[in-house]
């Protein structure tokens, strides 16, 4: 302790001075106790006091918030800290002089002027709202941890400012050597022995044996020491204010708590002998405050120094005896000696007193007169120090004084981090012993070549390059056991002893400990990685000038192989996880993900793409992000910021401006990949960003101009940029503009990432960040080249769009919202003169920061923007990631997250179209009734105007629910939750098919009006025939009652009487006239084709009858000339094409004729349409003629006449005047009998009237609400689900199948998918409304209803138009009849003829009438009720109801119909105006026919596999010529067939092939298809998870 009694001792002289009078401008401190006071006062003042010691780290600087982004004016003390720092962080040189200027006070200002001020520059009348710089860095490094110390000392120095070597006294602590707080410093710099070969040192600043020169001064000195070093430091260059001194701003204030800092700085030489004031590098220390105040500083300075220079005017006695005491004065002192005027001389005396006693030379004195201003005697100062370095033999690192400032007393802050320093250096030991390449073989196995093979295969297995003569799926079931091999050897391999101590090490729960482990770490690679990896370098730049490919590359995977890092030891732990298996992973391993996520909390960045392999580690990326999701308690909104750009353009400088974090820069090492960094979002800022944090993404750089030539590079380039485009919310691309060539591909690749984004639903902000650009009117100079960046951009949106194969993008703002002005930024280059000595450009930092600001702003603003929680960011990721590994990335993307938004709006737009059928449908039934209802007196013309009429209101009524559906699509579109932006691209689908939907309701709807309309005329044609027979009828009965008045008959007799009256009566009665059916149906074939010149193949048919008896085939003239000599192409193919159209039609038929009614001409209208739309959408792969159309047509036509002829006679058999008048036989007796016996039996007729009238009705009333009840019911019922999309239900059809495992129903589905899905529906619903009598049910709640309508209208109808009860007689019967008519007119239809005949001749008065009708009433609906729980026949039901819900159903599910064309899998877009279809799961080829054209085998792969292979198929569509699958949107453009989701999602119709292989060759007379034995392994329970993944059901 030496030291301090040396110290103390000079204190008290100076004491002993001062209490004799002599003045001193600064109060001597002599307790440790009163220095800390003085630091705790300063610290209060600064709002500091909670953070000291060392508790400020560096994760509170790393957060966004409102204080990150605007600049606010310093309002107080407590701003000053936050201020001085987010400037630093973001390398702003003025952070040091801009802590003043805004808390002046202005009653202040004024007085600042006054010439009579005494001591107007002494530091003594320092107010108290001002703060020196210097003891704002003292404070800040005492507040600090190790850390922040570290980060604020690099910023400092990339600005040039001086950095703490000793830093003064804390709590409980002697002055501090700041080595480690220096340690993280690299410095590169060029001797001028190096300038010829161009070569340079690269080297951490504290390892660098140089020079060292202390400036130290006594206490009366009156010169600046620091503006002399400034002036020393920047000679020739403007001038730098390294050191802070009393002309800067804040310089003169009194300092409080910085006396005793000993500052350093080196000058790095760049190799210019003219512009290098030095030619080596060379440290400068400077010690604050005079020597007797900090004599242990001074002792060290002198001891480690080259040389120490003394600022002085005069030699105090205790300052004479301080220096008299040194040792090798001679050599290393210089005295600077500031001659003043006046009374100098007794000054000059003490000067020379001592120099005389230290013997010193004359060279070692130098004074400065008052003629010499500071730029003379600094240029004098330099030639000393100059003269001096050609002296030096024995230099000393910062790292070698450690021991001195030990022996000193000093602490030194690294010495609390020794036991992480030799944990690292155990680690590092076996890396010594061995070349990098080897060690990483042995030490990191996981990352090494199987990893690599791994991901080449990966990519084979997507791209199906090299598959030689095997079968394509063969060849995928061999790459997948080879993958499984390398999967398996890699969870047997065995972690180091290295890698274990690695992991222990980053294990623990001292978060700090972990923190200065990592940093050892890196500190021990960087050092290594720049002494083995600059020869290398060397060689591939030489190789570069001379252009030798494979020398590059060869050189390229050197530095690949020997670069060694902390990011290698990441990689290692995550692949480590990524190969342990689940069921055994070990606790150690199972703990890592969360280790990892807590890294990334505290600000270290996660490998995401491992460069080197190409590949991501997918389970440890996952399963760290979700572990981070669960430590932030689910709230993990993200908004991912990318940057992108030629290598070494100052992007990882960017970000770290930008952002304040530590991205490597240029550490030597080439480490390639992605690296994503999380930044906590401040509170105040959540809501306006809509995220919790902030995601930085830097990658390697693109297009390295050194790598450019290598086959691969544009490639790994363009992987890189799509996936970190697709990832990221806003794309920052950096342009250097030296970089014009090199930038060019880079455009050209981002470009082509920004259209596939779009493409796949995704639209990112993007912003050209222009680096370099120097002019203040930048921005106006560089309108030209901004023009020109557009116009280059256009080019090559054009090149990428032709590429995609999307012609119909030619510009970039088709692409993206891109605005010349708002989307480009000038931004000036980064060093303010030339390095390394050159500070940071606050242009550049204020740029940088403006940048950041309008950045975050674009992002807030963009309503489209729906920010990702980690499960959807990681969803995303993988989705991008499988299809950037496909050549073909548009058509390769599948994403669960767009299929679920997708799934979403297919949902709901079911739901609206059913709500727009159903409004349309309840108002046919409605607009039928009225029509069968109108007056059958009215001539013809008036029902012709009511239908248009219905016409014309059903059209208003459409077009106002085709508005009202169009807005919800627009509403969802604006919906927040949903994820719209990923599906906006399917928007104009949605609206095309409102506006098919609408066309095709309104078709059907007309044509529904037209058919009431002829069932109208043909049943006033009916009745017609039965008036006029009932008037016989009726007259004969009158006439009869007239005869037998007068006479007493019996009963019986009456009866005789009545019996042979009828007989006579009914005996020539004829109906209508049986029609020509097959006649009518050949007519409307003919019409059907007269403007196709084919009348003369019609005309010699006469007959329909034989027609279409036998089974139909097809012959080689049905097809075009061309195809018919490719028989085995078409014969069997379009045999079943036209088998499928016929056994449709078919159903058709037989639908319309077990429905009532008579046949009419629109029913083959409509049979001939579904015809001509099957052929449309089938003639372009089967090619057919209209040969092929005529037989077609006419074989359906003859099946369809001869059940349209069985309609028509059951219709006139039902309708047959003596049938209808029989069935009124009892009643007439009944008449007959009463008006004999002259009985009133009102409830007799009240009775026949509510059976023969009321009944009928309400019955067709129940029937016709029916088919939409059974609908909704099905759709809100515990199925509904089923039906909720076309995915959905292709999910539970295939389902089913498995489970029911028939041959026959899979052979079906098919072969004929429309009949099966319509068969399938209506067993469905023939069994839920079996279930609890569900349909009875229904019929019952329509009764009700219509049960309540009758009674309401019988209580109206009851009242006169004068609002007073009818009269009570039996001519009012009459009118209350009628007025119920009325009232029921939307409702329900009663036969005129039915009714006149129950009512012949009531004698009943009104009042009892209506009593026993409601009576009546009351009894029908018992007997329906009876009825409705009697009936068991669910089908006849169903097949009689006019609107059918299983054609409903099947209308929601079916879509567009069409099938893949290589496998058949049915189309499941939503809509049916899609512009392309696509289905959830693809099938074996084999299973749609589909056979080799040599062995005639059932094809086994899968179109999914094919049409991202380099196979060839041909068929008809084809004319029978190869084409590559690769290419098949050349031939089916509509249709987009990406790869299967994941290896196991065809596992369905894998074992489906698999077990019926024998079965589906029969039928196809084909042979067997060869399977890979893979495939036959496959269980039911796989196939049915395949199925599962594949239609993304949870």
């Amino acid at each position: 302790m030496s030291a301090m009694n040396t110290e103390e001792g000079a204190l008290a002289d100076f004491d002993a001075q001062r209490n004799q009078g002599k003045a001193l401008t600064m109060s001597t401190r002599d307790t440790e106790g009163e220095e800390h006071a003085a630091l705790l006062s300063f610290l209060v003042k600064l709002g500091l006091k909670d953070f000291y010691p060392n508790k400020l780290n560096l994760r509170s600087l790393f957060e966004i918030n409102k204080n990150s982004i605007e600049e606010k004016a310093v309002l107080s003390l407590e701003d000053i800290p936050w201020c001085f720092l987010r400037k630093l962080f973001k390398m702003n040189a003025e952070c040091r002089s801009s802590i003043q200027s805004s808390i002046r006070p202005e009653e202040n200002i004024e007085e600042d002027n006054d010439l009579f001020d005494e001591d107007l520059y002494t530091a003594d009348d320092s107010r108290d709202d001002e703060v020196n710089p210097l003891d704002l860095i003292v404070a800040l490094f005492h507040c600090a941890d190790s850390f922040l110390q570290q980060e604020m000392a690099l910023k400092m120095s990339m600005c040039q400012f001086s950095l703490p070597l000793l830093l003064p006294r804390g709590h409980k602590s002697q002055c501090t050597l700041m080595l480690w707080a220096l340690r993280d410093i690299v410095k590169e710099w060029r001797p001028h022995d190096m300038s010829e070969s161009r070569g340079f040192v690269e080297d951490n600043i504290v390892q660098a044996k140089i020079p060292f020169f202390s400036f130290v001064r006594l206490k009366n000195s009156s010169l600046s020491k620091s503006q002399f070093l400034n002036h020393v430091l920047s000679s020739g260059q403007q001038n730098c204010n390294i050191f802070i001194h009393r002309d800067v701003e804040g310089g003169a204030v009194k300092r409080e708590i910085a006396n005793g800092l000993v500052e350093v700085c080196w000058y790095l030489p760049s190799g210019g002998e003219k512009l290098d004031i030095f030619p080596e590098p060379t440290a400068f220390a400077n010690l604050r405050g005079d020597i007797c105040e900090s004599l242990t500083q001074f002792n060290f300075l002198f001891q480690v120094s080259t040389a120490t220079f003394v600022f002085l005017d005069s030699v105090e006695e205790s300052e004479h005896r301080i220096l008299s005491s040194l040792q090798d004065v001679k050599s290393k002192l210089f005295l600077v000696v500031n001659r003043k005027g006046g009374n100098a001389s007794e000054e000059m005396m003490s000067v020379q007193r001592l120099v005389k006693e230290l013997g010193l030379p004359k060279n070692r004195v130098k004074v400065k007169d008052q003629r010499i201003n500071v730029a003379e005697f600094s240029k004098k100062l330099c030639e000393v120090i100059k003269a001096s370095l050609l002296d030096v033999k024995d230099t000393m690192s910062i790292v070698d004084m450690v021991g001195k400032a030990v022996e000193l007393g000093l602490s030194v802050d690294e010495s609390k981090t020794d036991a992480q320093r030799k944990a690292a250096e155990e680690i590092m030991g076996d890396i010594g012993l061995q070349s990098i390449p080897d060690y990483k073989k042995l030490n990191l196995t996981l990352q090494g070549a199987n990893w690599k093979r791994l991901s080449k295969l990966e990519k084979e297995e997507c791209r199906l390059k090299t598959s030689g003569d095997s079968g394509l799926e063969d060849y995928k079931c061999q790459l997948q056991e080879e993958k499984r091999q390398i999967r398996q050897e890699q969870q047997n391999s065995d972690a180091s002893k290295g890698m274990k101590s690695f992991i222990k090490c980053l294990s623990t729960d001292d978060k700090e400990q972990r923190d200065v482990f990592l940093k050892w770490m890196k500190l021990k690679f960087n050092t290594h990685s720049r002494g083995k990896l600059s020869v290398l370098r060397n060689k591939f730049k030489e190789q570069c000038k001379k252009k030798d490919a494979k020398l590059i590359a060869e050189l390229d995977q050197a530095l690949v192989d020997s670069s060694l890092g902390t990011e290698h030891y990441m990689r290692e732990m995550g692949l480590i996880y990524e190969f342990s298996t689940t069921s055994s992973t070990a606790d150690e391993i199972s703990q890592l993900p969360g280790l990892a996520a807590e890294m990334l909390l505290d600000g270290y960045p996660l490998e995401l793409l491992d460069g080197d392999a190409s590949n991501i580690p997918e389970r440890w990326v996952t399963d760290v992000l979700m572990e981070l999701h669960k430590k932030v308690g689910q709230r993990s909104r993200l908004l991912v910021l990318t940057v992108l750009g030629v290598q070494s353009t100052g992007k990882s400088t960017l970000l770290n401006t930008m952002f304040g974090v530590q991205f490597p820069v240029s550490s030597g090492r080439c480490t390639r990949g992605a690296f994503m960094l999380f930044l906590k979002v401040g509170e105040d800022l959540k809501s306006e960003l809509n995220c919790d944090f902030i995601v930085l993404i830097d990658t390697e750089g693109l297009k390295s101009p050194d790598l450019a030539q290598l086959e691969d590079s544009y490639e790994h380039d363009n992987q890189l940029a799509t996936f970190v485009i697709g990832l990221s919310d806003a794309t920052i691309i950096n342009i250097a503009m030296e970089n014009a060539a090199e930038m060019k591909d880079v455009l050209q690749i981002a470009v082509h990432a920004f259209l596939r984004m779009r493409e796949i639903g995704k639209k990112p902000v993007c912003h050209f960040v222009h680096q370099n650009v120097s002019s203040v009117s930048a921005h106006d100079k560089t309108m030209t080249q901004r023009k020109h960046l557009l116009d280059q951009l256009n080019e090559m949106t054009q090149i990428a769009a032709e590429m995609e194969k999307k012609p119909s993008i030619k510009e970039f703002t088709d692409v993206l919202d891109y605005d010349m002005d708002k989307n480009n930024w000038h931004i000036p280059g980064l060093w303010h003169g030339t390095p390394p000595m050159a500070p940071v450009n606050t242009g550049y930092s204020e740029a940088v920061a403006h940048f950041k600001k309008n950045l975050l702003q674009t992002v807030k603003k963009d309503p489209c923007n729906e920010v990702s929680q980690i499960p959807e960011f990681l969803e995303w990721m993988k989705s991008l990631w499988r299809a950037v590994k496909y050549e073909n990335f548009i058509f390769s993307f599948r994403n669960t997250l767009v299929a679920q938004a997708y799934d979403n709006l297919c949902k709901e737009f079911s739901q609206w179209e059913w709500e727009f059928r159903k409004e349309i449908l309840t108002w046919q039934t409605q607009a039928e009734v009225e029509i069968l209802n109108a007056d059958n007196e009215s001539e013809v013309e008036t029902w012709n105007r009511l239908v248009g009429g219905k016409k014309s209101e059903v059209s208003d009524k459409i077009t106002d629910q085709q508005t009202t559906m169009r807005e919800k699509i627009y509403d969802y579109y604006k919906m927040k939750g949903k994820r719209v932006n990923l599906i906006e691209k399917y928007k104009e689908d949605f609206l095309n098919s409102v506006k098919g939907l609408a066309d095709e309701i309104k078709r059907s709807v007309w044509v529904k009006l037209d058919c009431i309309l002829e069932l109208k005329l043909s049943s006033k044609k009916v009745q017609d025939i039965q008036r006029e027979y009932r008037g016989v009828i009726e007259q004969k009965v009158l006439k009869l009652l007239g005869d037998c008045d007068a006479s007493t008959l019996t009963e019986e007799e009456l009866t005789q009487e009545f019996e042979k009256m009828w007989a006579e009566a009914t005996v020539n009665m004829s109906g209508l006239k049986e029609r020509d059916i097959a006649a009518c149906v050949l007519k409307q074939l003919t019409k059907d084709f007269c403007n196709r010149n084919v009348n003369e193949a019609l005309q010699k048919v006469t007959d329909l009858k034989e027609m279409g008896t036998g089974p139909f085939e097809t012959r080689h003239d049905h097809v075009d000339t061309f195809m018919q000599k490719f028989k085995h192409l078409w014969k069997g193919d379009l045999q079943s094409f036209a088998d499928r159209i016929i056994d449709s039609c078919t159903r058709f038929v037989r639908d319309k004729v077990k429905t009532y009614g008579d046949y009419q001409d629109s029913f083959t209208k409509e049979l001939l349409e579904i015809i001509d739309k099957s052929l449309k959408q089938g003639n372009t792969h089967h090619k057919t003629n209209i040969q092929f159309e005529i037989d077609l047509k006419l074989h359906i036509c003859g099946i369809a006449s001869r059940e349209f002829v069985k309609m028509h006679k059951r219709f006139l058999s039902d309708n047959n005047p003596h049938t209808q008048l029989e069935k009124y036989k009892t009643q007439y007796l009944s008449d007959f009998l009463d008006l004999y016996k002259k009985q009133d039996d009102c409830q007799r007729k009240a009775k026949d009237f509510v059976q023969s009238c009321i009944k009928p009705a309400v019955k067709q009333f129940i029937c016709g609400s029916l088919g939409v009840d059974i609908v909704d019911d099905i759709l809100t019922g515990s199925h509904s689900a089923e039906y909720s999309s076309r995915t959905i239900f292709q999910y539970n059809i295939q389902k089913e199948l498995l489970q029911q495992e028939n041959f026959k129903g899979f052979f079906s589905y098919i072969d004929n998918y429309e009949i099966y899905v319509k068969d399938w529906i209506f067993q469905h619903i023939l069994q839920k409304m079996s279930v609890d009598k569900t349909l009875c049910k229904l019929k019952n709640n329509n009764l009700q209803v219509i049960d309540k309508k009758i009674s309401e209208a019988i209580d109206r109808a009851a009242i006169g138009e004068d609002g007073v009860l009818l009269p009570d007689n039996k001519e009012s019967i009459t009118k209350l009849i009628s007025n119920m008519r009325k009232h029921l007119i939307k409702d329900i239809s009663v036969s005129v003829e039915a009714e006149e005949t129950t009512l012949f001749q009531i004698q009943s008065s009104c009042h009892s009438f209506i009593k026993c009708l409601k009576i009546s009433m009351k009894e029908l609906k018992d007997q329906l009720e009876e009825e409705f729980s009697n009936s068991d026949d669910i089908t006849e039901t169903l097949n009689k109801l006019p609107i059918k819900p299983q054609d409903e159903l099947f209308k929601r599910v079916f879509g567009c119909g069409r099938q893949c064309p290589f496998c058949y899998a049915p189309c499941e877009a939503g809509g049916t105006e899609h512009k392309q279809h696509h289905a959830a799961i693809h099938r074996p080829q084999g299973l749609g026919s589909y056979m080799h054209d040599s062995s005639e085998r059932l094809v086994n792969s899968l179109c999914t596999t094919d049409v991202h292979s380099d196979r060839k198929f041909k068929n008809t569509d084809t004319k029978g010529e190869w084409h590559p699958y690769k290419d098949y949107n050349k031939y089916y453009p509509d249709w987009i067939i990406p790869p299967d989701s994941t290896t196991e999602a065809s596992d369905y119709w894998k074992y489906v092939l698999v077990q019926y292989n024998d079965r589906f060759a029969e039928i196809y007379e084909a042979k067997p298809a060869e399977v890979p034995k893979a495939w036959r392994r496959l269980t039911k329970e796989q196939a049915l998870k395949g199925l599962r993944d594949a239609f993304n059901m949870k």
